[in-house]
């Protein structure tokens, strides 16, 4: 069997670029007949595009793992005792009579075009659980569940794994992609809800494992090692279609297509578009530096090239950095909640969030460009004895921009202490659908699961109020 030379660099699913790349054999991109199935099986009628339905061309999820505190950003509670409100005052808004916390100083100039969800709510407390029904839009069996992982029951496909599947993909580059790493507890425990589930490895949205913040950054599982020439590639790939055909004698089905796979993996190595789209260092140093010189910064300009180049969902997750420690890495600000959103959390996540929305809108790409920023649940109402804010899935916010969405909207209220919802409850069910449809997908689209069943993407509502 032959294969390409070069390092083993592993794939989001454990598979090697060497073994993905398999000339011969069937690689990481094919699919068993069963799941060819199901993947024709799908059932959905897009509607003509009006009002905010099928507005958004493209999706850009901003995921901030650990659960940003909702006091401190998108409701803050000046008039609430120290040891609720924090050490940080608010800051008007471009919404007027609208105040978000004063750490948020850029984004502060944008809300006009930012609709706020203020009472999103899970009731769980648990990342990996709650993380779950966010990132699928299907809570989690059980709740409250910590460490948990993929698998049966809890393998609903992903919100990207569910667009990739029904809008397929539409340039050389994969339907949905998600960077800089995956989500994962301490001692790289990965959540579940990150992947196709059930819908099969071709709606699988990619893994990069990256930092775009290195001087000689570069994605690995789509260059050619430096061994290997495109002489060779070539010849290789010659070789192979010598190969091909000889199989396709015997079982022209099963060849067709690995055949149909094995040249999407080609494509990918020699299509100037999908290069391209990586060269981040090609952006003028003012944009970059606008973006933030940090992984999440640059992370989120890679995001905004992706869709330029024709993703149509990108997912960023802000993850640990080098020197976050297990007792509050990322946002799960367990201790020193001030000091660590001050000094580490607000400034490169605020400078990003804004950089991205102004970027998208001088470039005209912010009306069809929809963006949205989340966690997994919020933070709690009372500081506790180590200045921190523990896990709280009762009431949180999230923000969305940009495509079908109505700017310098506030939906929802929270209670005096930004601990519970006193109207405009909404769960991550309402918000797939809200996603879905912006990016023109019925929410009651169905998808025939394994055993046949057709079942909806979403069992949500659109929140309407913000559309």
């Amino acid at each position: 069997m032959l294969s390409f030379l070069g390092k083993q660099t592993r794939l989001c699913n454990g598979v090697s670029r060497r073994d993905w790349l398999r000339l011969g054999g069937l690689g990481a991109f094919a699919l068993s007949v069963d799941q060819l199935s199901t993947a024709q099986a799908t059932e959905i009628s897009l509607a003509p595009s009006s009002g905010s339905f099928g507005k958004a061309k493209r999706c850009i999820v901003l995921f901030m793992l650990g659960g940003p505190p909702q006091l401190e950003t998108w409701d803050p509670k000046p008039d609430a005792p120290k040891e609720i409100r924090g050490e940080f005052g608010t800051i008007a808004t471009a919404t007027p009579g609208y105040h978000v916390g004063e750490l948020m100083p850029h984004t502060a100039k944008l809300t006009d075009k930012i609709a706020v969800l203020r009472a999103m709510a899970t009731g769980d407390n648990a990342h990996s659980s709650s993380g779950y029904w966010m990132l699928t839009g299907r809570p989690h069996s059980p709740k409250g569940q910590e460490n948990a992982l993929p698998g049966a029951p809890n393998n609903w496909p992903s919100l990207p794994a569910v667009v990739r599947h029904l809008k397929g993909d539409q340039s050389s580059l994969p339907g949905s992609i998600r960077l800089p790493e995956e989500i994962w507890n301490t001692g790289h425990i990965v959540w579940p809800g990150q992947d196709a589930g059930w819908l099969g490895n071709h709606a699988d949205p990619w893994l990069i494992t990256c930092d775009p913040n290195k001087a000689d950054f570069r994605v690995p599982d789509i260059g050619l090692p430096l061994e290997i020439s495109p002489e060779r590639l070539s010849q290789r790939n010659a070789l192979r279609d010598l190969m091909n055909n000889h199989f396709n004698k015997v079982d022209s089905a099963p060849v067709q297509r690995w055949s149909n796979w094995q040249a999407k993996a080609m494509d990918l190595l020699r299509t100037e578009e999908t290069q391209a789209a990586f060269t981040v260092d090609q952006e003028p140093s003012h944009v970059r530096d606008r973006y933030g010189r940090n992984r999440f910064g640059q992370s989120v300009l890679l995001a905004r090239r992706l869709v330029e180049h024709g993703v149509s969902l990108v997912q960023v997750n802000w993850t640990r950095w080098e020197e976050d420690e297990n007792v509050a890495p990322a946002w799960d600000t367990h201790a020193k909640n001030g000091e660590r959103l001050k000094n580490a959390l607000m400034p490169p996540m605020d400078q990003a969030y804004s950089a991205l929305l102004e970027d998208l809108d001088q470039r005209g790409m912010l009306e069809d460009t929809l963006v949205v920023w989340m966690g997994e649940f919020g933070r709690s109402p009372k500081i506790n004895a180590r200045g921190g804010r523990d896990h709280w899935g009762h009431c949180f916010s999230v923000a969305l921009a940009g495509g079908g969405v109505t700017g310098g909207v506030v939906h929802g209220q929270s209670d005096r202490q930004a601990g519970y919802p006193l109207d405009g409850r909404v769960e991550p069910q309402d918000l797939a659908s809200t996603v879905y449809h912006c990016l023109g997908i019925p929410p009651e689209t169905t998808m025939k699961d394994p055993f046949g069943r057709p079942l909806a993407i979403s069992t949500g509502t659109p929140i309407t109020a913000i559309l």
